[in-house]
């Protein structure tokens, strides 16, 4: 049996990201058996929300209250979880901006084993734990184990576990007296508002998004033709916002938006986590990439390895016939 597993919540606005419930499922791929706890760090009413947030997904919730903890400080947080956490134990977080600050760090603190950006968990062996990684842009699955003798920090990737609705009636435990006293060199100033583009992808039920493999900005065209043809937002990866091709507002990844459509149409798109990072809400994903090995096809509901410049007009052709 594993030691006590405790998984770090990501909170905004008083409500837990999506992350925390993915999570609550990886949290029981290492061990159905062992006890989880939910870290939930912050400050005032949103904090007290947060907790509430989560513990329908978690038997147990730290709630730890501190002025520090006020805005997502890793530095903070980290100090604060070496006066909270048992020696040996396993802490999961969320492979996004927070959880890559906090991960390395608290690993060393901890005398403990790291492993970043895992998608897939395929349990204990002995005390060892197998997890699955991808290198080499997603073109390669590595299988690794990880010694859990003195613990380990492990950051998942979002969207490698499905949430599930299994409600629980957490318990809320106060740790705030137990934080100790918060030391941190960072501190939070102001949060800077993206400027608003001409388009809310984050609104959008349906996205068509393109990718570098839309190779040249006339194409971008087509993309929008589809889009117009079933009531969709165009939208994009980092490529082509750093090519200029289109506005900084339509990029989605962990450098751009965060977007909850219901449909994900990716077209020329490799699925590189700082990308699929961006993608929440479990959409139906449509992947559309003449790369069959492309790592999108891993995500997708439907993959189809066509070169999109020719099979993406066909389409929009089709959907206009069918209108």
């Amino acid at each position: 049996m594993a030691q006590h597993i405790f998984v770090c919540i990501a909170h905004k606005n008083g409500a837990a990201e999506d992350s925390a419930f993915e999570l609550a499922v990886a949290a029981k791929a290492i061990d159905s058996g062992a006890g989880v706890t939910a870290l939930v760090c912050g400050d005032g009413s949103e904090l007290d929300s947060a907790c509430q947030s989560v513990a329908g997904a978690y038997a147990e919730v730290w709630k730890i209250g501190n002025p520090a903890l006020a805005y997502p400080n890793a530095e903070a947080i980290r100090c604060t979880l070496l006066n909270i956490l048992p020696k040996g134990a396993i802490v999961l977080a969320a492979h996004d901006t927070l959880g890559m600050d906090l991960g390395p760090g608290l690993s060393i603190k901890l005398g403990s084993a790291f492993v970043p950006d895992v998608v897939g968990i395929e349990g204990l062996d002995g005390n060892d734990l197998k997890l699955i990684r991808q290198e080499f842009g997603g073109q390669v699955s590595t299988h690794i184990r990880c010694d859990l003798t003195d613990g380990a920090v492990i950051n998942i990737r979002s969207g490698s576990f499905q949430a599930q609705d299994n409600p629980v009636s957490g318990t809320i435990v106060d740790k705030s007296k137990d934080a100790g006293d918060i030391q941190a060199k960072r501190r939070f100033m102001e949060v800077v508002a993206a400027e608003v583009g001409d388009v809310d992808i984050t609104k959008s039920d349906v996205l068509v998004s393109v990718g570098r493999g839309i190779e040249d900005q006339e194409n971008i065209s087509i993309a929008q033709e589809l889009a117009d043809a079933i009531g969709a937002v165009v939208s994009c990866s980092r490529p082509i916002v750093d090519a200029k091709w289109l506005e900084k507002s339509r990029q989605v990844g962990t450098s751009g938006k965060t977007v909850k459509p219901k449909v994900y149409i990716a077209l020329g798109i490799s699925g590189s986590f700082q990308h699929m990072g961006g993608l929440k809400g479990n959409p139906f994903i449509v992947a559309i990439n003449k790369n069959p090995k492309a790592p999108i096809f891993q995500a997708a509901d439907i993959g189809i390895a066509q070169n999109l410049l020719e099979f993406v007009p066909e389409l929009t052709d089709k959907i206009k016939e069918m209108k």
